[in-house]
């Protein structure tokens, strides 16, 4: 008898209950459908479609690979965010629903800006996928991007997902270590940099662990290394009326604030997440306190 939709999803759900995965049932419904090419709402109407041998076992080592603790979409190979189906690689971070909460604060400073100047300018530090500029540029059309990273493989990642959304004519690459290599000035500064303590990456759940990028992870001793880099440089290459956009770990508020403030900067706005986390700050240089390095 012939596998079908519904046969394979409760197969798999089963299978991921066993292996106790949390979210077993979501997780299944994602593979499936991602693997054969269903929305979800398609899958739910689908249920007695047959399924070919070989999509089958496509889907059962699919299924394998998630017991094992391998994320669901680093299993598909891509991920929405932000409206854009962003392709992920071993050197790039998977980015997280969060995270938009960072592209939801910047656009009205981008749009505003554009609309000041007829352009906006935008430096994504540690681009990875390129989902932030990429949701960024897609959101402002007249905005351009460069995206930097010590990664050539994330660069190709982020270039590839320029062109897969249409945006590749206001995208570039640079690889660089924060400003390292970066010359001229930006009206938008967005980081999403790592900050987990070096010593709590060994507790982080499997999915993260074994299989995020570590660079993109560690922030060093107390998580702020990049921090300091960003703070120490970004006077240099931010535009008079920019501003600098950063993810931050759920208990580095103030820490990262004291950071820019005594580079010269002022905290313009907070966000939290969708756990009530403190996840996202927005800074603009104090013209008056400003050490203008």
């Amino acid at each position: 008898m012939a596998e079908t939709v519904d046969s394979l999803l409760a197969e798999s759900r089963d299978r991921l209950m066993a292996a106790g995965i949390e979210g077993a049932a979501l997780d299944s419904r994602h593979l499936v459908s991602g693997l054969l090419g269903l929305s979800l709402a398609e899958l739910m109407t689908r249920g007695r479609h047959p399924v070919s041998d070989a999509d089958a076992q496509r889907i059962r080592t699919a299924i394998q690979r998630r017991a094992g603790r391998e994320p669901v979409y680093r299993i598909l190979g891509e991920r929405e965010f932000y409206g854009l189906t962003l392709k992920l690689s071993g050197e790039t971070l998977e980015p997280r629903p969060d995270t938009e909460m960072l592209v939801d604060r910047l656009i009205p400073y981008a749009r505003r800006i554009a609309a000041c100047k007829g352009h906006c300018r935008i430096i994504d530090l540690g681009t990875g996928t390129g989902g932030i500029c990429l949701a960024l540029l897609a959101s402002v059309l007249d905005a351009r991007g460069l995206g930097t990273d010590i990664s050539d493989e994330a660069l190709a990642t982020a270039s590839e997902n320029a062109k897969r959304n249409g945006l590749a004519e206001r995208f570039e690459t640079l690889r660089s270590k924060w400003f390292e290599g970066v010359g001229g000035r930006f009206d938008i500064v967005v980081s999403n940099p790592p900050y987990i303590r070096s010593k709590v990456i060994e507790k982080l759940e499997p999915e993260v662990r074994l299989y995020d990028p570590a660079a993109a992870l560690d922030g060093g001793d107390d998580g702020l290394d990049a921090y300091r880099a960003i703070a120490l440089h970004a006077g240099r290459h931010i535009e008079a009326g920019g501003v600098i956009g950063l993810e931050i770990g759920f208990d580095q508020k103030q820490a990262v604030a004291a950071l820019f403030v005594s580079e010269g900067f002022r905290l313009l706005e907070s966000a939290k997440d969708f756990g009530g986390n403190d996840r996202v700050l927005v800074f603009e240089q104090d013209v008056e306190g400003s050490t203008n390095r």
